[in-house]
Protein backbone atom coordinates (compact mmCIF):
# COMPACT_ATOMS: atom_id res chain seq x y z
CA UNK A 1 0.00 0.00 0.00
CA UNK A 2 1.55 3.17 -1.15
CA UNK A 3 1.45 6.53 0.90
CA UNK A 4 2.01 10.12 0.23
CA UNK A 5 2.27 12.80 2.75
CA UNK A 6 -0.78 14.70 3.30
CA UNK A 7 -0.80 18.15 2.81
CA UNK A 8 -2.22 18.86 6.22
CA UNK A 9 -1.79 18.31 9.58
CA UNK A 10 -3.70 15.12 10.65
CA UNK A 11 -5.27 16.09 13.56
CA UNK A 12 -7.59 17.89 11.85
CA UNK A 13 -10.51 16.04 9.92
CA UNK A 14 -11.90 16.99 6.55
CA UNK A 15 -15.55 16.41 6.40
CA UNK A 16 -16.72 14.39 3.44
CA UNK A 17 -13.52 12.83 3.02
CA UNK A 18 -12.26 9.37 3.52
CA UNK A 19 -10.78 9.02 6.46
CA UNK A 20 -7.77 6.38 5.05
CA UNK A 21 -6.75 8.84 2.12
CA UNK A 22 -7.07 11.84 4.03
CA UNK A 23 -4.44 10.27 6.20
CA UNK A 24 -2.17 10.12 3.16
CA UNK A 25 -3.28 6.28 1.93
CA UNK A 26 -3.37 6.77 -2.00
CA UNK A 27 -4.66 3.39 -2.49
CA UNK A 28 -6.39 2.47 0.49
CA UNK A 29 -9.39 -0.03 -0.10
CA UNK A 30 -12.77 0.61 0.17
CA UNK A 31 -14.07 2.01 3.23
CA UNK A 32 -16.42 -0.48 5.22
CA UNK A 33 -18.33 -0.12 7.89
CA UNK A 34 -21.73 -1.13 9.95
CA UNK A 35 -25.32 -0.25 8.87
CA UNK A 36 -27.75 -1.28 11.51
CA UNK A 37 -31.54 -1.05 10.93
CA UNK A 38 -33.29 -1.04 14.06
CA UNK A 39 -36.66 -1.62 12.60
CA UNK A 40 -35.56 -5.45 12.29
CA UNK A 41 -33.47 -5.76 15.96
CA UNK A 42 -35.45 -7.80 18.04
CA UNK A 43 -33.29 -6.92 20.97
CA UNK A 44 -31.91 -10.22 21.44
CA UNK A 45 -28.28 -9.44 22.09
CA UNK A 46 -27.00 -12.00 19.97
CA UNK A 47 -24.72 -9.46 19.02
CA UNK A 48 -23.47 -8.99 22.36
CA UNK A 49 -23.04 -12.35 22.98
CA UNK A 50 -20.93 -13.24 19.98
CA UNK A 51 -18.71 -10.25 20.37
CA UNK A 52 -17.82 -11.40 24.31
CA UNK A 53 -17.43 -15.09 23.10
CA UNK A 54 -15.35 -14.55 19.63
CA UNK A 55 -12.95 -11.35 21.99
CA UNK A 56 -12.85 -13.48 24.57
CA UNK A 57 -14.48 -10.23 26.30
CA UNK A 58 -15.23 -10.95 30.38
CA UNK A 59 -18.64 -10.66 31.39
CA UNK A 60 -19.81 -7.38 33.56
CA UNK A 61 -21.10 -9.15 35.85
CA UNK A 62 -24.82 -9.71 34.79
CA UNK A 63 -25.80 -6.92 37.35
CA UNK A 64 -30.04 -6.01 37.97
CA UNK A 65 -29.82 -2.62 36.89
CA UNK A 66 -33.74 -1.96 36.89
CA UNK A 67 -33.63 -0.76 33.53
CA UNK A 68 -35.99 -2.56 30.84
CA UNK A 69 -34.02 -5.37 30.13
CA UNK A 70 -30.96 -3.97 29.06
CA UNK A 71 -28.65 -4.83 31.95
CA UNK A 72 -25.60 -3.96 30.17
CA UNK A 73 -25.32 -0.45 30.75
CA UNK A 74 -23.84 0.90 28.15
CA UNK A 75 -20.28 0.34 26.52
CA UNK A 76 -17.39 -0.27 27.75
CA UNK A 77 -13.94 -1.63 28.02
CA UNK A 78 -15.57 -5.45 28.87
CA UNK A 79 -18.86 -4.08 26.26
CA UNK A 80 -17.46 -3.16 22.65
CA UNK A 81 -21.39 -3.76 21.20
CA UNK A 82 -24.53 -2.96 23.00
CA UNK A 83 -27.89 -2.96 22.50
CA UNK A 84 -30.09 -0.03 23.73
CA UNK A 85 -33.60 -0.87 25.01
CA UNK A 86 -35.33 2.42 24.01
CA UNK A 87 -39.12 1.90 25.56
CA UNK A 88 -41.66 3.25 23.58
CA UNK A 89 -45.55 1.75 24.80
CA UNK A 90 -47.70 1.64 21.59
CA UNK A 91 -51.23 1.15 21.83
CA UNK A 92 -53.78 0.21 19.69
CA UNK A 93 -57.29 0.44 18.98
CA UNK A 94 -60.07 -1.81 20.60
CA UNK A 95 -63.17 -2.73 18.43
CA UNK A 96 -65.30 -0.25 20.33
CA UNK A 97 -62.74 2.58 19.56
CA UNK A 98 -61.58 2.40 22.84
CA UNK A 99 -57.78 2.18 23.67
CA UNK A 100 -56.09 -0.07 24.43
CA UNK A 101 -52.12 -0.78 25.75
CA UNK A 102 -49.75 0.02 26.38
CA UNK A 103 -49.34 -3.54 24.09
CA UNK A 104 -45.05 -3.12 23.04
CA UNK A 105 -42.32 -1.11 23.33
CA UNK A 106 -39.56 -0.53 20.62
CA UNK A 107 -35.42 -1.80 20.90
CA UNK A 108 -32.87 -0.65 19.16
CA UNK A 109 -29.41 -2.19 18.93
CA UNK A 110 -26.18 0.25 18.94
CA UNK A 111 -23.37 -0.25 17.46
CA UNK A 112 -19.85 -0.37 19.49
CA UNK A 113 -16.76 1.94 19.24
CA UNK A 114 -13.84 1.06 17.06
CA UNK A 115 -13.18 1.67 13.41
CA UNK A 116 -16.68 2.44 12.47
CA UNK A 117 -17.41 4.27 15.49
CA UNK A 118 -20.28 5.94 17.11
CA UNK A 119 -21.19 9.94 16.54
CA UNK A 120 -19.06 11.08 19.26
CA UNK A 121 -16.59 8.34 21.05
CA UNK A 122 -16.88 8.81 25.01
CA UNK A 123 -14.89 7.94 27.63
CA UNK A 124 -17.37 4.27 27.87
CA UNK A 125 -16.69 3.67 24.58
CA UNK A 126 -13.18 3.86 24.68
CA UNK A 127 -12.08 2.60 28.07
CA UNK A 128 -9.42 1.85 30.23
CA UNK A 129 -8.94 -0.97 32.16
CA UNK A 130 -7.60 -0.60 35.61
CA UNK A 131 -4.13 -1.79 34.41
CA UNK A 132 -4.24 1.34 31.97
CA UNK A 133 -4.68 -0.51 28.97
CA UNK A 134 -7.25 0.65 26.64
CA UNK A 135 -9.75 -1.95 24.88
CA UNK A 136 -12.55 -1.43 22.57
CA UNK A 137 -14.18 -2.79 19.42
CA UNK A 138 -11.68 -3.89 16.56
CA UNK A 139 -13.99 -5.10 13.83
CA UNK A 140 -12.71 -8.45 14.60
CA UNK A 141 -10.30 -7.94 11.99
CA UNK A 142 -8.65 -11.49 12.49
CA UNK A 143 -11.89 -12.85 11.34
CA UNK A 144 -12.03 -10.02 8.22
CA UNK A 145 -8.04 -11.68 7.59
CA UNK A 146 -9.82 -14.34 6.75
CA UNK A 147 -12.86 -13.30 4.73
CA UNK A 148 -15.20 -13.60 7.55
CA UNK A 149 -17.81 -10.59 8.66
CA UNK A 150 -17.90 -8.95 12.23
CA UNK A 151 -18.82 -11.69 15.04
CA UNK A 152 -21.68 -9.35 15.82
CA UNK A 153 -23.34 -9.32 11.92
CA UNK A 154 -22.97 -13.04 11.94
CA UNK A 155 -24.68 -13.84 14.24
CA UNK A 156 -27.89 -11.71 13.80
CA UNK A 157 -30.57 -13.45 13.97
CA UNK A 158 -32.54 -11.17 11.63
CA UNK A 159 -29.40 -9.59 9.53
CA UNK A 160 -29.87 -6.34 11.36
CA UNK A 161 -26.50 -5.44 11.46
CA UNK A 162 -25.28 -5.51 8.43
CA UNK A 163 -21.49 -5.41 6.96
CA UNK A 164 -19.56 -4.74 3.48
CA UNK A 165 -18.42 -1.73 1.79
CA UNK A 166 -19.93 1.74 3.06
CA UNK A 167 -21.17 3.14 -0.41
CA UNK A 168 -23.14 -0.33 -1.31
CA UNK A 169 -24.49 -0.10 2.15
CA UNK A 170 -26.23 3.05 1.96
CA UNK A 171 -27.18 1.81 -1.45
CA UNK A 172 -29.41 -0.84 0.80
CA UNK A 173 -30.21 1.60 3.22
CA UNK A 174 -31.91 4.22 0.91
CA UNK A 175 -33.64 1.27 -0.88
CA UNK A 176 -35.07 0.00 2.82
CA UNK A 177 -36.02 3.35 4.16
CA UNK A 178 -37.58 4.01 0.86
CA UNK A 179 -39.66 0.76 1.45
CA UNK A 180 -40.55 1.59 4.80
CA UNK A 181 -42.07 5.25 3.57
CA UNK A 182 -44.25 3.20 0.76
CA UNK A 183 -45.87 0.88 3.82
CA UNK A 184 -46.80 3.66 5.44
CA UNK A 185 -44.01 3.99 8.01
CA UNK A 186 -42.92 7.81 7.54
CA UNK A 187 -41.04 8.43 10.67
CA UNK A 188 -38.08 6.13 9.19
CA UNK A 189 -34.54 7.51 8.65
CA UNK A 190 -30.98 7.16 8.17
CA UNK A 191 -28.75 8.76 10.75
CA UNK A 192 -25.03 9.02 10.17
CA UNK A 193 -24.81 7.71 6.15
CA UNK A 194 -25.03 10.58 4.73
CA UNK A 195 -21.05 11.68 3.38
CA UNK A 196 -21.91 15.26 3.44
CA UNK A 197 -23.09 15.49 6.43
CA UNK A 198 -21.64 17.27 9.73
CA UNK A 199 -19.29 14.71 10.22
CA UNK A 200 -18.66 13.00 6.71
CA UNK A 201 -20.36 10.38 7.38
CA UNK A 202 -20.54 7.44 10.45
CA UNK A 203 -18.52 4.02 9.79
CA UNK A 204 -21.40 2.64 11.61
CA UNK A 205 -24.97 4.67 10.74
CA UNK A 206 -28.58 3.42 11.47
CA UNK A 207 -32.18 3.54 10.44
CA UNK A 208 -34.75 5.11 13.55
CA UNK A 209 -37.74 5.00 13.88
CA UNK A 210 -38.00 8.61 15.49
CA UNK A 211 -36.08 11.60 16.04
CA UNK A 212 -32.20 10.91 16.54
CA UNK A 213 -32.81 12.86 20.03
CA UNK A 214 -34.77 9.45 21.37
CA UNK A 215 -32.07 7.31 21.34
CA UNK A 216 -29.59 9.76 22.63
CA UNK A 217 -27.91 10.87 19.65
CA UNK A 218 -27.42 14.63 18.58
CA UNK A 219 -29.39 15.64 15.76
CA UNK A 220 -26.24 17.43 13.55
CA UNK A 221 -23.34 16.43 14.56
CA UNK A 222 -20.39 18.27 13.55
CA UNK A 223 -17.02 17.47 13.66
CA UNK A 224 -15.28 20.33 16.02
CA UNK A 225 -12.52 21.08 13.99
CA UNK A 226 -14.48 20.82 10.40
CA UNK A 227 -13.59 24.87 10.03
CA UNK A 228 -10.28 25.00 11.92
CA UNK A 229 -8.08 25.33 8.51
CA UNK A 230 -10.73 28.35 7.42
CA UNK A 231 -10.20 29.39 11.20
CA UNK A 232 -6.58 29.54 11.23
CA UNK A 233 -6.56 31.56 8.10
CA UNK A 234 -8.90 34.11 9.22
CA UNK A 235 -7.14 34.53 12.05
CA UNK A 236 -4.26 34.68 9.84
CA UNK A 237 -5.55 37.78 7.89
CA UNK A 238 -6.80 39.56 11.30
CA UNK A 239 -3.18 39.35 12.86
CA UNK A 240 -1.95 40.90 9.74
CA UNK A 241 -4.28 43.83 9.40
CA UNK A 242 -3.32 44.40 13.14
CA UNK A 243 0.21 44.47 12.60
CA UNK A 244 0.17 46.63 9.88
CA UNK A 245 -2.35 48.93 11.57
CA UNK A 246 0.40 49.54 14.56
CA UNK A 247 3.56 49.94 12.14
CA UNK A 248 1.29 52.17 10.27
CA UNK A 249 0.53 54.27 13.71
CA UNK A 250 3.95 53.98 14.61
CA UNK A 251 5.69 55.46 11.57
CA UNK A 252 3.15 58.05 11.24
CA UNK A 253 4.17 59.73 14.47
CA UNK A 254 6.70 62.90 14.06
CA UNK A 255 8.92 63.90 16.76
CA UNK A 256 8.01 66.66 18.81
Amino acid sequence: MSTTNPSYPLSVVHVGADPARNAGYADAPPRVGFFTDTSICIGCKACEVACKEWNEVPDDGLEWTGNSFDNTRGLGANTWRHVAFIEQPTHVEGVDGAVEGPSSSRRTSATAAGIACPPAPTASSISVKEDGRVFKCTLCYDRLDVGEEPACAKACPTNSIQFGELDELRERAADRVTHLHDSGVSQARLYGADPDDGVGGNGAFFLLLDEPEVYGLPPDPVVTTRDLPRTCHNVRIAAAGLLAGIAATFMGRRPS
